[in-house]
Order: C-alpha cells, then structure tokens, then sequence
C-alpha cells in the first residue's frame, strides 16, 4: 500500500498521481487533504510519515508546493527517509543508495508528466544494500 498526502498546493497534483498509482495496480491510502483549501502540511507528512514508519504503508508520497515542508516534517519521524526529488538520477539514488521510503513532489517545480516519471523511477528502484549503504542506512537510523 502507498500511503499519499497533500497539502492545498499540492493537491491537485495528488489526485493526478493518485490515479496513476491505481493505474499501475497499487492499493492507495489517501491521507488528506481533500480540497484545495488552505491547510497545514504538517498534518498530512506526520499522518503518511507514521503509516510507513509503522509499516502500514510500504512507502510514501507527499505534495505541496516545493516538496521541502512535506519532507522537513516527515523526516522528524523515526524511520522515515523522506526525499525531494525533481530529477530522474536522485530518483533512482535515493532508492538504490538511501532506502528512501517516502517521495517529496512540488506541485510547483514539477509538472504532471515529470512528476509520474520521477514517482515510477521511486517505485521501481531497488534498493542496493551493499555494505557501505546499509552501514550508513543504519547511522541515519540511530
């Protein structure tokens, strides 16, 4: 399950990411908010950021303007590893080298098409547990 929420800046490019995750066959969890009234992005990174670290999501997805609020608050959370992304390469490496488990999207950086190419790259992307990956995984973790 991938556990998704926005903020109001965010929230159209939520339902659009939404749809392709259902698209691709994911079970989704919809965190809020659910218009685009102004509210407070705190409150939906700490509600996706607990349902990953409490593995109730395997991973995450965040929206709001910047990606850079959502990703402040949620990294806060004891095993959430939290990325802003807005290009393909620190896509794949924030997979493959940090376990990343929650995605960051600026609605206002990235447009609909960069941000569904950068939400499959995170999905897609194992993780490459070598030595030295999960030596300093296990340092963030501490």
């Amino acid at each position: 399950m991938i556990a998704v929420g926005s903020d109001h800046a965010g929230y159209e490019l939520k339902l659009e990411l939404i749809g392709h995750l259902k698209e691709r066959g994911f079970e989704v969890k919809d965190y809020g908010t659910d218009s685009t009234d102004s509210c407070d992005y705190p409150d939906f990174a700490k509600k996706v950021g607990h349902a990953v670290a409490d593995a109730e999501a395997e991973k995450g997805l965040l929206v709001c303007g910047t990606g850079i609020g959502m990703s402040i608050c949620a990294n806060k959370i004891k095993g959430v590893r939290a990325s802003v992304l807005s290009d393909e390469f620190s896509a794949e490496a924030t997979r493959s080298h940090n376990d990343a488990n929650v995605l960051c999207l600026g609605a206002r950086v990235v447009d609909t098409a960069k941000a569904v190419k950068l939400l499959d790259i995170f999905l897609d992307t194992p993780f490459s547990e070598g030595e030295n990956h999960c030596r300093r995984i296990s340092k963030l973790e501490d």
